[in-house]
């Protein structure tokens, strides 16, 4: 690849950084302080990018060049740096799940795609008690927030009340997108394992907190179903628009995912792979998500499609979900 047609896969690539009200050439005109007749010429490999230049730009736009100068190369390039400031991660970490979905948001042709290992965190913000719950075990156990220290968990805790606001955005824009989930019946056991490890550890300021959990989860359950049933995504306690986003469930009974979040924006795709607990790392290669979308598309050959149709199918697996929470409920009284 010849260095302007770089500078141009470059710069095309910046595009998907923008929201909808930005124009690219006016981001880098400022960036780069100079007129946007330059910016332009620049965008379209007319006049090549200096390395003061490549630096300004990768800062602003928090990307790098390297994939574009040195495509033959077997390195891959990830973004997505966890954030070790220890006040407020909590919150820092949901707005960074707004600012993806936001994006993902702007281009109209998207489609989402979850390879499942635990119940996605869109549907727990659905539910407060279960949304408070993984606050809780978030900030406890994964970012170690001091405030918590000895800290025992009940429903309606103020200190939850300001990341719900939040959680509430990011339910909005999750609900806008086409989705295609990838499940397995073991997908539902983290979150039932963590209510019962607290359970057990004592963590529970009341017993009714954790019997209404198991209610909260059974709810959830049947929240999840009635959009397979539906085919189309829904805000819990709204019913469905018209029409609704596409949704599709697989289920798999071999495979348990790995938590992937991947999105097909059109002109180009991204994909998001889980790391400790909490953390995505994402990318935008081209030959990556061509390998991760043909593992997706492969993967879901091999599934059983429940929403829509297989209406059997469908039964069955919504009724060992909820089997096995009654099996937690009864395990407490």
């Amino acid at each position: 690849m010849d260095a302007p047609n770089a500078q141009v896969q470059f710069f095309q690539h910046l595009k998907v950084k923008l929201l909808p009200h930005q124009s690219l050439v006016e981001e880098v005109a400022d960036v780069l302080d100079i007129s946007t007749d330059s910016a332009y010429r620049r965008i379209r490999g007319e006049k090549p990018i200096d390395l003061t230049e490549v630096q300004k730009i990768g800062s602003h736009f928090k990307v790098s060049i390297d994939q574009f100068l040195f495509p033959q190369t077997e390195w891959l390039l990830f973004t997505g740096r966890p954030d070790m400031q220890p006040e407020n991660r909590m919150e820092r970490w949901m707005l960074d799940v707004e600012k993806q979905l936001v994006l993902i948001n702007s281009f109209p042709a998207a489609h989402i795609y979850f390879l499942i290992k635990d119940i996605p965190l869109f549907y727990h913000f659905q539910i407060p008690e279960l949304a408070e719950f993984k606050f809780y075990f978030w900030m406890k156990s994964i970012l170690h927030d001091e405030k918590l220290k000895g800290v025992k968990f009940r429903i309606g805790d103020e200190r939850y009340r300001p990341l719900h606001a939040i959680s509430q955005r990011i339910i909005r824009l999750y609900n806008k997108v086409p989705t295609t989930e990838i499940w397995n019946a073991e997908s539902l056991n983290s979150t039932l394992r963590q209510i019962t490890f607290f359970r057990d550890y004592g963590a529970f300021a009341s017993d009714d907190d954790v019997a209404l959990l198991y209610e909260k989860v059974a709810e959830l359950i049947d929240y999840i179903e009635a959009q397979a049933e539906l085919g189309a995504k829904f805000i819990l306690g709204k019913g469905p628009t018209s029409p609704g986003p596409a949704y599709r469930l697989f289920v798999n009974e071999l495979i348990l995912g790995d938590n992937t979040f991947a999105a097909d924006l059109g002109p180009t795709r991204l994909t998001f792979l889980n790391h400790s607990v909490l953390y995505f790392v994402g990318t935008a290669d081209k030959g990556f998500n061509d390998f991760m979308f043909s593992n997706l598309e492969n993967l879901m050959k091999k599934s059983t499609l429940i929403s829509g149709t297989g209406e059997k199918e469908r039964a069955q697996f919504f009724n060992s979900l909820r089997r096995t929470v009654q099996a937690h409920t009864v395990s407490i009284r």
